[in-house]
């Protein structure tokens, strides 16, 4: 697989440990990491051009990594860029039902996409966003969660 591109999607909002760490290994298996931040209909923390930034700066060590945000879905996204392989995190047996429905359902609008997944190293298997975001808005500690510019741009939103 290394001389393919594939696309790791998602809100990443915000981008936690796990997300570096599931693109650092995946970026040794493809030769380029798409990291497709996803505009949302639903309230976020960071703006998109604010978490496409975040992820970029944490990113920028590892050469084959580019960082672009997307307001379609995604599966014209990958068509516009070429791409036929998606990356996904998987924590529990939930994570991967959900994935697992969303990849049939986006393989019956873009038959020619593929889905890898990936499990989170051991460190990082119970890191949620969404749980990291509750966490700092009550004004827990989550530096251990999250990469330092993610943590500092945290501090200054909440405190």
């Amino acid at each position: 697989m290394k001389d393919t591109v594939a696309a790791f999607p998602g809100t990443f909002d915000p981008f936690t440990r796990g997300h570096e760490n599931l693109v650092r290994r995946a970026a040794s298996m493809f030769e380029r990491i798409i990291v497709a931040v996803a505009d949302s209909r639903q309230e976020t923390l960071f703006p998109l051009a604010e978490r496409v930034e975040i992820a970029a700066e944490v990113l920028r060590p590892v050469p084959n990594v580019e960082v672009t945000g997307f307001d379609c879905l995604l599966v014209d996204f990958l068509r516009q860029r070429d791409i036929r392989i998606v990356m996904r995190g998987v924590r529990t047996l939930a994570d991967f039902e959900y994935e697992a429905r969303m990849m049939a359902m986006n393989r019956k609008l873009y038959p020619a996409m593929e889905t890898v997944f990936l499990l989170p190293a051991e460190e990082h298997g119970y890191l949620a966003a969404s749980v990291v975001r509750e966490i700092a808005r009550h004004g827990g500690d989550v530096s251990q969660f999250v990469p330092e510019a993610v943590f500092s741009r945290l501090q200054r939103k909440f405190c």
